[in-house]
């Protein structure tokens, strides 16, 4: 599947830099890069490190998959997005940090926003002592009929 992503323009430079500052992210010219192409043009994305990849090629940037994923991990790490684990061997980077349910359609190995207000959980189980809860993903699988 191929993602969308902004082209690399000083406008999606600035918002690029823009977002690392608001994480405290260190802008090297990599980074800048990556920023740029995920939030670029104030969309949100689901990306993996491979689709991230291939789009920093295709803009002429040189970077290496394992800088991709590095630099994911910091962005993560910032706060700027979250990991969301599908399966023992694929994780997609969200752009949109605030709390929401995803649909990963296993046909097409896509994730994407489900609507937030159509889940409920009545309670959740208590953490072990000394331990709190950061977060809940709920990833809902789906198949084309």
């Amino acid at each position: 599947m191929e993602i969308s992503f902004a082209s690399v323009t000083d406008d999606a430079l600035k918002a690029g830099q823009a977002w690392l500052a608001r994480g405290n992210v260190r802008p090297t010219r990599q980074r800048v890069a990556l920023a740029s192409l995920l939030v670029g043009d104030g969309a949100d994305r689901h990306v993996t490190a491979e689709g991230l990849f291939m789009a920093a090629k295709a803009s002429g940037e040189s970077v290496s998959l394992a800088t991709v994923y590095n630099t994911l991990r910091a962005f993560c790490d910032a706060g700027l997005m979250n990991e969301i684990t599908v399966d023992a061997t694929r994780s997609y980077f969200d752009t949109c940090t605030e709390d929401h349910p995803h649909f990963f359609w296993e046909d097409t190995q896509e994730l994407t926003d489900a609507p937030s207000a159509e889940v409920a959980f009545s309670r959740l189980p208590s953490p072990p002592e000394g331990a709190r809860i950061a977060r809940v993903d709920v990833v809902i699988r789906l198949r084309q009929n």
